[in-house]
This record gives C-alpha cells, sequence and structure tokens, in this order.
C-alpha cells in the first residue's frame, strides 16, 4: 500500500517540524515510503493544480504496481481535487502579481474584497475580507478567465459516487484542544522557532502561501518583532483551533465520509475490513 500525502504544506521542502511531516518521507526504500511530500522549495507557489497534477502521477504509478492508495491528510480542496477530479481555474501570474501588490498597501485587502463583492457576490461571501490569499485568489481568476470565480466551485456541493473508503476520526472538543495545545509545545521544543528562522533566511524566503501557515506566520511575525514568542503561541493555538473546527465542518458536510472515534478499540482492523468488504 503506498501512503500518499493529502497535505497542502507538507509539499514544501524544509517545512517538517510545523506540518508534522511523517519522518519516513526521506526513507524512498522503505515498502510504506510516503508521496507527496517534499515537492517544492518553501520559497515557491505551489497550487492545487500542481498537486492534482502529481498525484494523477504517483496514483497511476501505484496502480501499475497493483498497490492500493492510502490517502492521508486534511487539506479538504486537495483531496477533493483527487477523488472527485475537480476541475480546476487556471494561474495567471501578472494579474496576481498586480493584486498582490494592491493587497500590500494600507486597508488593501477590504478594498480587493469590495471589488471581489461587485464581481462574484457569491465567491465573496463565502470568505473573509481580511482572508488575502484567498481573495486574490479569487479576483485572479475572475479577471483572467473572464468568468466568477464561483462558477469553479459548484463541483464541490456535489458529492459524486466514488469506490474510494472515505474514513473520518472524531474526537471531543476538549481532547482535539488539549492535543492541539500539546503538539505545538512539542513543536515548539523541537524547534519550530528555528525551523521558521531558517526559512526565512533562504535566499528566496517564504512563499506568500508558505509563509501564511499556521504557527510560520505567527514565528514570523515574532521573528519580525512585531509579537512576544508567547503571544506567538497563543496567536498559533488560536488559529489551529478554528482551522481544526472549519475542517471538521468541510468534512461533516461530505455524506460519504464515515466517522469513526479517534480512540475506538480495534480501529485499524475496522477500518481495514470496511476497506477490503469494498474492494471486494
Amino acid at each position: 500500500m503506498g501512503l500518499v500525502s493529502v497535505d497542502a504544506l507538507a509539499v514544501y521542502r524544509g517545512m517538517d517540524i510545523g506540518t508534522a511531516k511523517p519522518t519516513r518521507a526521506a526513507d524512498p526504500a522503505s515498502r510504506h515510503a510516503w508521496h507527496l511530500v517534499d515537492l517544492a522549495a518553501p520559497g515557491e507557489e505551489f497550487s492545487v493544480a500542481l498537486f492534482q497534477k502529481e498525484a494523477g502521477r504517483v496514483l497511476a504509478g501505484l496502480h501499475q504496481k497493483g498497490r492500493a492508495a492510502l490517502l492521508v491528510g486534511g487539506t479538504g480542496l486537495y483531496h477533493r481535487a483527487l477523488v472527485d477530479g475537480l476541475r480546476l481555474p487556471g494561474s495567471y501570474p501578472e494579474i496576481r502579481a498586480r493584486l498582490d501588490e494592491e493587497a500590500a498597501r494600507p486597508g488593501g485587502s477590504v478594498r480587493l474584497h469590495a471589488r471581489l463583492a461587485a464581481l462574484d457576490p457569491v465567491a465573496a461571501g463565502r470568505m473573509e475580507p481580511l482572508n488575502v490569499r484567498r481573495v486574490v485568489r479569487a479576483l485572479e481568476v475572475t479577471e483572467g478567465s473572464g468568468r466568477p470565480f464561483s462558477e469553479f466551485g459548484p463541483g464541490l456541493e456535489r458529492y459524486q459516487p466514488t469506490r474510494t473508503v472515505i474514513v473520518g476520526l472524531s474526537l471531543e472538543r476538549a481532547e482535539l484542544d488539549r492535543r492541539l495545545e500539546a503538539r505545538l509545545d512539542e513543536q515548539l521544543a523541537d524547534g519550530l522557532l528555528q525551523e521558521v528562522a531558517s526559512l526565512a533566511a533562504l535566499p528566496g524566503g517564504l512563499s506568500r502561501t508558505a509563509r501564511q501557515a499556521i504557527g510560520y506566520a505567527e514565528l514570523l511575525a515574532h521573528l519580525d518583532g512585531e509579537m512576544g514568542l508567547e503571544e506567538a503561541r497563543e496567536a498559533t493555538l488560536r488559529r489551529l483551533r478554528r482551522f481544526a473546527r472549519r475542517q471538521e465542518a468541510w468534512f461533516r458536510r461530505d455524506p460519504r465520509v464515515e466517522w469513526f472515534e479517534a480512540g475506538r478499540p480495534g480501529l485499524v482492523d475496522l477500518v481495514l475490513a470496511r476497506w477490503e468488504t469494498s474492494a471486494s
């Protein structure tokens, strides 16, 4: 079985601690080597379209070898891109560069969101005005393609039948919050701050996407003197908890997901039995 990472940030080389990257990623000789990690330099922009293309190559290779693929990770859009073969909008670098410049000015993100609301109110209603990356992307596609960004999204509202067995693991909210905090503290103890500093010092630095990652953005702000370390930790923890809730809501909308309690005895055997039943 091939282990395939479905994580929008594990694709970046060097972003190891903060993404909880699987340790076997660096062992290509392993029978269970991970795929779709370390695909890009931290200074490169990476998109779901690029991920979808690379994933197609990996999944085809596994199929040719007669091996099943176990998709692991929680980047919802990347997951849907693989399972449902979503038709994805193109990229328009020149337009994006111009919009990035506008967004960097005081109040830029809010003004761009207002522009998006005029061109595509459906898309604007799905994102916060201060979410610079999403606002810029929506405007980039709307202006570049001549079609509203939201027109590319109806596929997300349809959950077509699939032979893929999709499993979700649930935890009580208090226990999830406890684990998130414990993991963050473990990452900081393992050198997350040093990892962020090293990446920021690279000639290419961190790409727009990479530098907005949870934990990385806050620690970059700390390194720039904008907040203390404990303040950065608390800000990271708040974002982690919000993200976990949005992530669960995303997958809860998918009726194909079968949910299991994460601490359930015999969980692995139960899931494997479900997969074997589907494969037969």
